[in-house]
């Protein structure tokens, strides 16, 4: 029996559950047209309009008939229901718009992901049919925007411990009270707000624009995204009708990490997006550019810099639409995924702008060059919709959960009572054979890629064995033993990755056939053959590596307040 339903999470397990991966998800001929003219359409009304991103930028805001605009076209009801004005996309439909919208302006594209990714997501996903029809409606038409208030000025990254408190009243409703900051469409209509009972329970809540006791605070004055409206909101017993509760009380805190976890997949295929309009910008510049009697693009050093790009883009987009696919084919738990997807687009997109910035040389520093622009926007995607460094601890130790249950009874085998205990053991042993037998090849791949196959499979092999040692010898305390599960959670990163890239290429080479696909092959061996090394240097250094010095070195720092090291 499978020990989790979610593809990541097994690997912690040793296992590769390949019927999940295969074959690669693709978007049918229908929605992919459907995909092409809303893009087109929303593309034409922002030529049309004159949409320029530096006004916007400087105005603070994308401006209301530009929002209105695309609500028209259908742009703010990508995933919703027809039947409530929405275009009724699947997953992976609306994370292909996202992955082409985002290239207008990074701005823009956070506007309209805060309204549909997590804005009015939670209403989407969890709202009882007399709310939907009350307010999706609106949202998907762009008559009205959304927000999503979750963090605080205590709880950012730790979500679970809100200080807004909604005390329930006799009649049913809420009193709201406590502050939100940094809430992107803050001024806007419609707000799922995120707060805490006396009793402790967490609650959703829908605010409305206009509540009395809503403030709201002026604009946040940001180094990037500049044409966003984020705001400081307080709620000065704010009374939120029964009505606007979302869910049961006690679901709050669930609603709002799923909700979150939908929104990273937007986020990850906004990346792929953004990586792929800095790569043509970046060649073109190349291969213009002579230096010392020749392109630029001639330069080995240069090559390196492109081939990177081409290579680990490749990748990413196998994992971000591997991960759209799982949730369209009804894969219960993509949790892992998500966070993985949104991690790693976040981190590539920071250094693919960064080494497009270094290729294009003085003229990138230029404010009337795109770069700067994209450096300043882009910085804040690895801080929000989570951390990265919190969601490489979560992946770690969500991954490693279903191992540490699987031990837990092992953990119990008594000697002394060995005819009680042998079943326990006798289960074990059953499972490390299967997994071995397993783990000798992928049996879904193209025969041509065994090589990297056996690869990830025996990296999967090494990923258990070396979280089972981690659990044996720190127990629950793991969750303190923060460097091995960063280096955890990248291995697993980097095998997801593996697996994602396999299986898209696969499916491209039983289509077409090697002689077809002869360049995307030769794409995809060399990023798998490079995650892999990636694989073995974290798992290596989960053992062996100097993290008491550098915790030694860090606290000698606190205790100084400053270097101290003068020459």
């Amino acid at each position: 029996m499978p020990s989790t339903p979610s593809f990541s999470k097994a690997l912690f397990c040793g296992e590769v559950h390949e019927e999940l991966i295969f074959p690669y998800p693709r978007p049918d001929a229908e929605e992919r047209r459907k995909v092409d003219d809303i893009v087109a359409a929303a593309k034409s009304f922002l030529e049309d309009v004159g949409y320029d991103p530096k006004a916007a930028e400087e105005r603070g805001w994308v401006g209301d008939e530009v929002m209105a605009g695309l609500g028209e076209r259908g742009l703010l009801g990508l995933y919703i229901d027809p039947k409530y004005g929405g275009q009724g996309l699947s997953q992976t439909g609306y994370c292909m718009v996202f992955e082409r919208i985002g290239v207008v302006d990074p701005a823009l594209a956070v506007v309209m992901g805060v309204h549909q990714s997590i804005g009015m997501k939670g209403i989407h996903m969890f709202g009882s049919d007399e709310q939907k029809e009350r307010w999706l409606p609106d949202l998907a038409t762009g008559k009205k925007l959304a927000a999503f208030a979750l963090t605080e000025p205590n709880a950012g990254s730790d979500a679970y411990h809100l200080e807004t408190r909604a005390v329930r009243q006799r009649d049913g409703s809420f009193r709201l009270d406590g502050e939100k900051r940094w809430i992107g469409n803050g001024s806007k209509d419609v707000l799922t707000v995120f707060a805490r009972t006396d009793d402790g329970d967490h609650v959703a809540l829908i605010v409305e624009k206009g509540m009395q006791g809503l403030e709201v605070g002026p604009g946040y004055d940001t180094m990037g995204i500049r044409a966003n409206d984020l705001r400081q909101l307080r709620f000065n017993g704010v009374r939120v009708p029964p009505e606007n509760l979302l869910g049961e009380v006690g679901d709050g805190f669930q609603i709002a990490m799923q909700v979150l976890n939908n929104g990273r997949m937007s986020l990850g295929t906004g990346t792929v997006g953004a990586a792929k309009w800095l790569l043509d910008l970046t060649v073109e510049h190349v291969s213009e550019r002579h230096q010392f009697g020749q392109p630029l693009a001639d330069f080995p050093l240069v090559e390196e810099k492109i081939a990177w790009l081409v290579t680990y883009l490749y990748g990413l987009e196998a994992m971000c639409f591997l991960t759209t696919g799982l949730v369209d084919r009804g894969v219960a738990d993509y949790s892992l995924e998500s966070a993985i997807c949104k991690v790693s687009g976040t981190e590539f997109i920071w250094y693919a702008a960064n080494r497009a910035f270094q290729l294009a040389g003085g003229r990138a520093y230029m404010r009337d060059e795109p770069y700067e622009k994209v450096l300043r926007d882009i910085r804040v995607f690895p801080i929000f919709e989570g951390a990265n460094d919190v969601l490489r601890l979560f992946i770690a130790l969500s991954g490693l959960e279903p191992l540490g249950k699987e031990l837990e009874g092992l953990a119990n085998f008594d000697l002394r009572e060995p005819l009680r205990s042998i079943g326990v053991l006798a289960s074990y042993v059953e499972n490390r054979i299967r997994r071995e037998v397993a783990s000798s090849s992928l049996k879904m791949s193209h025969a041509s890629l065994e090589e990297q196959a056996d690869r990830a499979s025996e990296g999967v092999e090494r990923l258990r064995d070396v979280s089972e040692r981690l659990l044996r010898k720190h127990g629950r305390n793991i969750k303190d033993e923060q460097g091995a599960l960063k280096r955890l959670s990248h291995a697993a990163m980097d095998l997801y990755g593996q697996f994602a890239t396999l299986a898209r290429v696969s499916d491209v080479l039983d289509d077409g056939g090697p002689e077809v696909a002869g360049e995307e092959s030769y794409i995809a061996q060399t990023f798998c053959n490079r995650a892999a090394v990636r694989v073995d240097r974290w798992l290596d250094q989960v053992e062996n590596n100097d993290d008491d010095r550098m915790h030694s070195i860090a606290r000698a720092a606190y205790r100084r307040q400053s270097y101290g090291h003068g020459v």
